[in-house]
């Protein structure tokens, strides 16, 4: 901070003594180490205060980066979502053009519904007769 040697404490030290005189020296010695702490200790809370500051600031631009970064992983999600379920209902389309074809009907396809595909429950199999 300050570049002060020995020699010029040395002579700090024996002006004061002359200046002040040996009774009110160690008074004065006490007074000055007090200021002095009390200046290190404000000097400290306000760097320290100064690097919360910077932590949170940080912190708050890490969480925008990963919130920015959700919002797009979200967007590409929706958009292949969309792109299979066009997709999905092309096939459909098409499946539903190939049957109509072969069965001769002229009748538009059914909608699709917009429920998740599941299996139609397994019918039990027509009991064999014996002769």
């Amino acid at each position: 901070m300050f570049d002060i040697g020995f020699s010029e404490l040395l002579l700090i030290a024996i002006v004061a003594l002359v200046v002040l005189g040996p009774e009110r020296l160690p008074k004065a010695a006490r007074f000055a180490g007090l200021w002095v702490r009390r200046a290190r200790n404000q000097w400290d809370s306000v760097k320290q205060e100064l690097e919360r500051e910077l932590e949170a600031e940080e912190l708050k631009r890490n969480l925008q980066s990963v919130q920015s970064s959700l919002r797009e992983a979200e967007s590409q999600m929706r958009q292949g979502h969309e792109q299979v379920r066009e997709h999905g209902q092309a096939l459909h389309d098409e499946v539903a053009r190939d049957v109509d074809i072969r069965t001769g009907s002229d009748a538009a396809p059914a909608p699709v519904a917009e429920t998740p595909a599941t299996p139609p429950p397994a019918e039990p199999a027509p009991p064999e007769k014996q002769p």
